[in-house]
């Protein structure tokens, strides 16, 4: 069956339009970015959510942070605070946003901000000391001039092969990805082979002319609660429901199924805020096994004694040196 959103084909048109203007007239001057002295990394994507930023920023900050006074910048996606917030450790996710919460608990040692006016953000982490920023989701942010943008797209939804909202995913033309550095190609099989990256890469090429890169998802096979980790190869023994409120948990349900590990699932929307009633309803269970975003927006609730979550990482498939010293030559010019 034809899929109904190809009928919002002309609203996504008009979408395009009205976003290739506004592209139009930064890339021209008309509409000013500020950029910055210091070295400022950009990581987005075109694609609405699912691609991996949160794994990829985390990876970024294992690179850079022994060597840079670093900070993390992003928007606090559905937080009920406003303006600039320095995240703090023992913050709730409703004052901070999941994503930033879990930067913090992840790496107390660094600057974790949240501001959704960049500009005015990367200059209050430049007073705080900071000397180089990494901005969350913030591809499309135009009043900012990052010095390096590094776009994602996950493998199995490739941006080539969307289309603008509302029809598609995708929040501006393709031909958006010009403005990237380099595209990573997230969430890949941890064997892709050369050939299938080099097609990849042929359809990538048509949109964007530089690096091409490929990562996959690492799952830990231990999980973590509040005072202890357990083996995941251990968890059906147990009454353990899956709680998921990402994007898109399939990538997490996969290697379940490949660990032979099938449990009830609830599924809720990306970042979502659990309300008192799903709350009372998930408590009734022994354990919950859910992500490390939806952990922070969950351990200040009545669950965090049975709360545990499976941690992941980003690893780039092949030439992660490559990677890697892609993004030290722009830190080391500025």
């Amino acid at each position: 069956m034809q899929n109904p959103r190809k009928l919002l084909l002309p609203f996504s048109i008009v979408y395009k339009a009205v976003t290739g203007v506004r592209n139009h007239l930064y890339d021209q001057g008309y509409l000013k970015s500020m950029n910055f002295e210091i070295p400022v990394i950009a990581v987005g994507n075109l694609n609405m959510g699912g691609t991996g930023k949160s794994p990829m920023i985390e990876y970024l900050i294992d690179l850079l942070s022994k060597n840079w006074k670093l900070a993390t910048l992003s928007r606090g996606y559905k937080r009920e605070s406003s303006g600039f917030q320095i995240v703090q450790f023992e913050d709730a996710a409703s004052k901070s946003g999941d994503e930033p919460l879990q930067f913090k608990n992840k790496f107390p040692e660094i600057t974790v901000a949240v501001d959704a006016n960049r500009v005015e953000g990367i200059q209050k982490l430049k007073q705080h000391g900071s000397n180089l920023i990494l901005l969350d989701d913030a591809f499309q942010h135009r009043k900012v001039e990052a010095g390096f943008y590094i776009l994602l797209t996950s493998y199995k939804d490739l941006f080539t092969e969307d289309f603008v909202l509302p029809a598609g995913n995708l929040r501006e033309s393709r031909h958006g990805a010009r403005r990237a550095n380099v595209v990573v190609v997230t969430k890949c099989p941890q064997d892709l082979s050369g050939s299938k990256q080099n097609e990849i890469r042929s359809k990538i090429k048509a949109y964007f002319k530089g690096p091409v890169y490929f990562s996959t998802i690492l799952y830990s096979d231990m999980i973590v609660g509040q005072i202890e980790r357990v083996p995941l190869i251990d968890i059906e023994q147990e009454d353990f429901v899956l709680v998921t409120g990402i994007a898109n948990p399939s990538a997490m349900i996969s290697y379940l199924a490949e660990m032979n590990i099938d449990l009830k699932h609830f599924k809720f929307p990306d970042h979502h805020n659990f309300s008192n009633a799903e709350i009372e309803k998930l408590s009734t269970y022994d354990k919950i096994l859910t992500t490390e975003k939806d952990y922070m927006r969950l351990k200040n609730t009545r669950l965090l004694d049975k709360l545990y979550y499976l941690p992941i990482q980003t690893r780039i498939l092949s030439e992660a040196k490559k990677f890697d010293d892609l993004i030290l030559r722009y830190t080391q010019k500025k």
